[in-house]
Formats: C-alpha cells, structure tokens, sequence
C-alpha cells in the first residue's frame, strides 16, 4: 500500500537527520537561545528582506495557529476564515476553545477576498452586541490545494489595512504554494503584505517544526512569554532551529516542495488525459480528482487516500497529497492503474 493521504508520512529529509547526528554531542544554551537558531533566523531574514522581524519556532499548525491569534486578539475579537480554513475545519475548535469566535465565510476555491471579508464586517457590525472582527486568516496553499497570485494577495493586504484588520497566513503547505507552475508571489512578497505568517517544516521535509515571523517586531512583543506559557518553548531549540537551518542556507526546501508538486501534476496529466474532471483547479502537491466510485474502490486496493466529497451517486471527489519524498516509482504505479481502469 502506498499512501498518498498526507505528506508527512515520511520522516524527515536526510541532511536534516545528518546534521541532528553531527551536532548531538555540541552543547548549546536552551529554550531557542542556540547559535543554530540565530544562524537560521539571519537566514530567513534575508531571504524574506526583512533584517527587522521577529522569528520564532514552533512544533506543529495547529499549536502555531492557536498561539499566534489568540495571542493578538483581545478577548471580544474574532478571525474570519474560509469554511474551509484549517482553523474552521481542522482543529478541533481550538481557536475558539481560547474564547475567540472564527467566522467562516463561503468560497468556490477556499480562497479570501475583499468581498467576503467586507461582507463578514458587515455581518459583524451592531457593536458592542457581537464580536469584532479583528483578524483575516488565510491559507497558502488552501487546504483544497489553490494558491493565492501576488494582485489578489495585495488586495486583501490593502483590505485588511483600510478596515484595521491583522492579515495571518498559514503557510504550513507555503513551499508548495510557492514553487507552484502559475505563482508569482515571493518570500517577501508574503512577508511585505501580511503581518505574520509562518513556513511550514512540518509538511516539507521536516521532523517537525514552523518557523512563525513578525513584519513588525512590535507586534511580536512578549510573544515569549506566551510561548512558555502555553508549553510551546521547547527547552532543546536547537531542535526545531537545526531543521530550518538545514531547509534554508541551500534551497533545499523548495527543492523538496518543487519534487512534491511535480509528482501530483505527473498524476493530475494522466487523470485529464482519461477526461476526468477535478473538483478544485490545484497546481499544487494537493489535487482533488473526480472519479467514478467504482474506480475508487479498486484504487483503494492498493494505495491510500482520502474520498473527500460525495458529488452523486456514482462519483466521488478525492485527495490525492504526494510528498517531498514521494518516490516517482509509487506515482508511476498508481498511473499505470488509473490508465488500466
């Protein structure tokens, strides 16, 4: 069986693993104090053009969506996010177990826009009776698989900034946002246009691990406090900062999320070869091909994978994630199949 239901099955990228080894036995100062951890900052730092930000890493997503916005939210505030954003769908209801509404708003392609968040405002408006919306949440990639281009990124920026909204991207797939075939966005495009994002390690050839960055240093302050509080400072640092180190003084991570996108579009060429239609236009390593139930059961014999949506009574959406170490052989394989069925 081989499982395309997520791309993190693996491990993590040997060179990672090679460098954990090399350093193991190198004594370090703890809790994120560690010259690998400033060495990986100054690297990010150039590579999003900002000497200023503030950097932190964090284990996982979910802890480092749940950290960052209920840490720049006031108690009455609220986030608006896609239905399909990972904080509505996917976790468990942990933004709003720290006592902060998300409201979800409606999108075709689990994409934002100015119109959708000028109609949550307006949804939002008898104050003091309802919440404030204080925060935009977005994904890049989306968990459907769909990047933001650099214009529709810019209008949400310039939204966000005419209605006094923080702008929050969750970059846990940004890598395969990034070297996508259609994107024209950059590092510091991102990094220029929100207030914070982070890069996803954890999804992209890492044990674990997110690197969470600040614009504006001042919007960071005290964050770690919020960080020990919250369990999220680990006492070895070094461990999450070795693997960003490794990801970013060679390009590896793009390398790696480059491979992970060029084996779904391998798989989404020979599914629109047979004249299948796909529920979600993704050229990232996310694609959503719409199949025949029949077939779907019989690809189930020998590979995993998510049946995400039911379309009728004959056929079915599904996932299909391949990973920075997806083996082209395995990718093969399951094409050879499709083409069979």
């Amino acid at each position: 069986m081989y499982n395309f239901k997520n791309d993190y099955s693996e491990g993590t990228h040997p060179n990672i693993l090679n460098k954990l080894i090399e350093t193991n036995l190198v004594q370090q100062l703890g809790y994120g104090e560690d010259e690998y951890a400033i060495q990986a900052k100054d690297i990010l730092k150039n590579k999003i053009n900002n000497p200023q930000a503030t950097i932190h890493f964090l284990s996982g997503g979910t802890q480092t969506n749940l950290i960052v916005i209920s840490f720049l939210l006031r108690p009455h505030e609220a986030v608006i996010s896609a239905k399909t954003g990972h904080i509505s769908a996917n976790e468990t209801g942990a933004i709003e177990a720290t006592g902060h509404k998300v409201i979800t708003v409606e999108t075709a392609d689990g994409k934002l826009n100015p119109v959708a968040i000028e109609r949550a405002l307006q949804e939002y408006a008898l104050k003091p009776h309802v919440v404030k919306p204080r925060m935009v949440y977005i994904s890049n990639s989306t968990e459907i698989g769909t990047i933001y281009l650099k214009k529709e990124l810019e209008d949400l920026a310039a939204c966000c900034l005419s209605h006094n909204l923080l702008l929050f991207l969750d970059g846990a797939r940004l890598g395969h946002a990034l070297m996508a075939q259609d994107n024209d966005l950059t590092l510091p495009d991102i990094a220029k246009l929100t207030d914070v994002f982070y890069i996803g390690g954890t999804k992209n050839g890492a044990l674990l691990g997110e690197a969470v960055i600040f614009k504006d240093p001042h919007l960071a302050e005290d964050f770690d406090y919020v960080l020990k509080q919250r369990g999220a400072m680990l006492a070895k640092g070094r461990v999450l900062a070795i693997q960003f180190l490794e990801l970013f003084k060679e390009d590896l991570y793009f390398e790696l999320a480059d491979h992970a996108n060029k084996m779904a579009m391998k798989i989404a060429k020979t599914v629109k070869s047979k004249g299948f239609s796909f529920l979600t236009n993704s050229t990232t390593n996310q694609i959503f091909p719409i199949l025949p139930k029949d077939m779907i059961a019989k690809l189930h014999e020998n590979y995993l994978f998510f049946v995400w949506k039911e379309i009728d009574d004959d056929n079915a959406a599904i996932r299909l994630i391949t990973s920075w170490a997806t083996d082209e052989q395995y990718v093969d394989a399951f094409i050879n199949d499709l083409k069979k069925l």
